[in-house]
C-alpha cells in the first residue's frame, strides 16, 4: 500500500489543503506528447488558478485552449525565474493561487520552478502538486534495467570535454561503489556522440536503452549495450524527445578486493576533490570518514 493509500478517492490533511483549494503554489504535471495525459485534477487546479506560470506560453496556451481553460498566463524559465521570483512570492502571499507547468512533464525535472519553490517554502506559503507524467520514470518502467535504486541526472553537458569529465565522474563514483541505473535527457543531435562517449568512458559493454517520443505516435524504446546503441544511432538520426538510460556496472565494478587505494584512486581520477574523494569512498566502503582522508593524505604526499 502506498502512504496515504485509503481507499477514498481525497485524503484532507491539516496541514496540506488540497492542490488548487488555497492561496499557495500548485505545480502541475502535464503530458509529455500525448494531450489525453492530462489528469482531470490537474484541469481543475488550473481553471482555479489565478495565474499559470510557463516556460512558453506558446506550448501551455494551445494546450489550454484544447481543454477550455481561459487564464492568465505568465512566462516562468531560467532566464527570468531569478527576477520573477520576489513578485510571484508576493501575489501569493497577498492571497493568489499559482500554477507552475513546464512544457511537458513534471516541473522543476530539468525545468524551471525550483528557486521559486525555496523561496516560497521560505515564506511559509503552501506549495503542493499534481502528480502525473514523467518523462524519466516511464522511460525507466519500459527500459527493462533495474528500476531501484535509479539516478536521475538530466542533460549533460553539451561539449565533448565537459561531457566526458561528467561521465568520468559517473565512472569514478560507480568504482567507489555505486550501483545505480543512470537516467539522462538528451538532445536528438548529440545522442550518437554521447553513447559512444559513454561507451567509452562507462564501458562498451554496458547495458542501457534509448526511449523517444514516448506517449505519442511513433514512441519506440531501443535496447541493448552502448556499444550496439552508439554504432546504431551513428547512422540513424533520432528525432523527438529522447531519454538516455544505462545500466548499473557488471560485478567487476567496483572488484570484490579493491584495495583502499584503489578506490581512492579512482575517485580521484574522476576529478573529486581529495575531502569529497574520501567521503565517497567511506561511504561505500562503510569505514570511517577520517581514516580515509588520512589514507588519501598519505597517498597524496607520497605522490609529491
Amino acid at each position: 500500500m502506498q502512504p496515504d493509500e485509503t481507499g477514498t478517492d481525497e485524503t484532507t490533511s491539516e496541514t496540506s489543503p488540497p492542490p488548487g483549494k488555497g492561496p499557495g503554489l500548485t505545480l502541475v504535471a502535464t503530458p509529455i506528447g500525448n494531450l489525453g495525459d492530462l489528469a482531470p485534477r490537474a484541469l481543475a487546479v488550473l481553471r482555479a488558478a489565478d495565474v499559470v506560470l510557463c516556460e512558453d506560453t506558446r506550448v501551455t496556451a494551445p494546450m489550454l485552449a484544447r481543454h477550455g481553460v481561459s487564464v492568465s498566463l505568465l512566462p516562468l524559465h531560467e532566464h527570468n525565474e531569478d527576477a520573477a521570483t520576489p513578485k510571484l512570492v508576493a501575489r501569493m502571499a497577498g492571497g493568489q493561487r499559482l500554477a507552475l507547468v513546464s512544457d511537458a512533464g513534471t516541473p522543476l525535472m530539468s525545468d524551471p520552478g525550483y528557486r521559486l519553490v525555496r523561496a516560497a517554502i521560505a515564506e511559509g506559503i503552501t506549495v503542493s502538486a499534481v502528480p502525473g507524467p514523467n518523462a524519466s520514470v516511464m522511460a525507466l518502467t519500459l527500459s527493462g534495467l533495474p528500476p531501484h535504486p535509479h539516478l536521475f541526472h538530466g542533460f549533460l553537458p553539451p561539449r565533448d570535454a565537459a561531457r566526458a569529465a561528467e561521465l568520468a565522474r559517473f565512472r569514478a563514483m560507480e568504482r567507489a561503489g555505486l550501483s545505480a541505473t543512470l537516467i539522462f535527457y538528451e538532445a536528438p543531435h548529440r545522442l550518437g556522440d554521447t553513447l559512444a562517449g559513454m561507451a567509452e568512458v562507462l564501458g562498451p559493454e554496458r547495458p542501457a536503452a534509448v526511449a523517444r517520443e514516448l506517449t505519442k505516435r511513433f514512441e519506440e524504446v531501443r535496447r541493448g549495450t552502448l556499444a550496439e546503441l552508439a554504432a546504431h544511432y551513428a547512422t540513424h538520426q533520432a528525432r523527438g524527445e529522447i531519454v538516455l538510460l544505462v545500466g548499473p556496472p557488471g560485478e567487476d565494478v567496483p572488484e570484490a578486493e579493491a584495495s583502499l587505494d584503489d578506490r581512492l584512486r579512482a575517485a580521484l581520477a574522476g576529478g573529486e576533490s581529495l575531502r569529497d574523494a574520501a567521503a565517497l569512498v567511506a561511504a561505500a566502503t562503510g569505514l570511517p570518514r577520517k581514516q580515509v582522508y588520512a589514507r588519501a593524505l598519505e597517498m597524496k604526499s607520497e605522490q609529491g
